[in-house]
């Protein structure tokens, strides 16, 4: 598992395709994982210009007005947004591991970035008739698949069974005692 200069460890859930099922993956292995006294922090690909600020609201207008980065603080919770000034580069995966503060995660999950070179578990339905990525990422360490993989698929890489979330949450266990 990838260590970057913060010391926590990365790894990606990644797919071939949309609605694959990262997103449900993700959120079943944060409690999962918090039972196993793993602290986790998330780190999320959007296809498409999203939006966690309002019209109307105080911190809206102070980003409309021109203000390059935003922290919006309260007691429970705090949020930084920050305006790309090339609106068509990707974010910066190495840039944004930064951000992530380790004293308030033992784990850092990257959901999406497929093309990163970090090492990922790969969701794969092999009824959404998508590719398998294993076949062609050797960053990919393991497959969670919702049935066994087809008979013409042989890869070497480990599957596990998506539905079996303890069995996903030890093998990061695993790969996290590797560091």
């Amino acid at each position: 598992m990838i260590k970057h200069s913060q010391s926590l460890p990365v790894l990606g859930i990644c797919a071939a395709g949309s609605n694959a099922g990262k997103t449900t993956l993700v959120t079943q292995l944060i409690p999962e994982l918090q039972l196993r006294n793993i602290r986790v922090s998330v780190i999320k690909h959007a296809h498409h210009k999203f939006d966690i600020d309002h019209p109307g609201k105080d911190s809206y207008k102070i980003r409309q007005a021109g203000a390059v980065q935003t922290l919006i603080a309260s007691s429970k919770r705090w949020a930084l947004m920050t305006e790309l000034a090339d609106a068509d580069d990707e974010a910066n995966l190495d840039a944004l591991i930064q951000q992530i503060n380790p004293d308030y995660a033992d784990l850092i999950l990257v959901e999406g970035f497929k093309s990163e070179p970090i090492r990922k578990i790969e969701v794969y339905r092999s009824s959404l008739n998508i590719a398998l990525l294993a076949l062609l990422d050797s960053d990919i360490i393991a497959v969670a698949s919702d049935a066994p993989l087809p008979d013409n698929i042989s890869i070497t890489t480990p599957v596990l069974d998506l539905n079996n979330i303890s069995q996903i949450a030890d093998f990061i266990m695993q790969e996290m005692n590797k560091s």
